[in-house]
């Protein structure tokens, strides 16, 4: 069973990802409305991936005797100035996230409860990867921001991404 703190930060991670998914929906839209769709593929990718590691902590809480506390979702940014301006944009949320989730596996230690600090390990190890991917794709884009060719060339690789589909694979 869950204690009540670890419940509450659970929900606000809960939640956090299910913000995080609207807010690559929303980088998707506006990708979209470039006509980058390399770029909103990669974006609905990675969506479909924040939904999964949201049904993983809702799924957690329910096998611990928890309640979900689903909240209202803030409205996400719609608009960016650049597609490397988006993407650094992926990154602070990448980082954002990480940040909370440390919080979770932070209390989970205070209050000795081993099972979340264990679930959580996933999403540590998650974030890592995330982090470092997305930080690789800033770092194209700024190396090739003022080609359109290179622009181009980097919409079709980002196209071609495909969802993990690897034993821990979230999607």
């Amino acid at each position: 069973m869950l204690s009540e703190k670890i419940q509450l930060v659970l929900n606000k991670q809960l939640n956090a990802e299910f913000h995080s998914a609207y807010t690559y929906l929303s980088l998707a839209a506006y990708f979209e409305d470039l006509d980058l769709n390399g770029f909103a593929h990669w974006m609905k990718i990675q969506y479909q991936e924040e939904l999964v590691h949201a049904d993983k902590i809702y799924t957690y809480i329910n096998d611990r005797d928890g309640r979900v506390v689903l909240a209202a979702l803030k409205e996400p940014r719609p608009e960016w100035e650049s597609p490397l301006e988006a993407f650094k944009w992926a990154l602070a949320n990448e980082q954002a996230l990480s940040q909370k989730i440390y919080r979770v596996v932070d209390e989970a230690l205070l209050e000795r409860d081993h099972a979340t600090h264990t679930f959580m390990q996933w999403f540590v190890n998650e974030q890592v990867e995330e982090e470092a991917i997305v930080r690789d794709i800033v770092s194209d884009i700024e190396r090739i921001i003022e080609s359109k060719d290179g622009l181009f060339l980097m919409d079709r690789d980002l196209a071609s991404r495909a969802p993990d589909d690897g034993p821990d694979s979230p999607v």
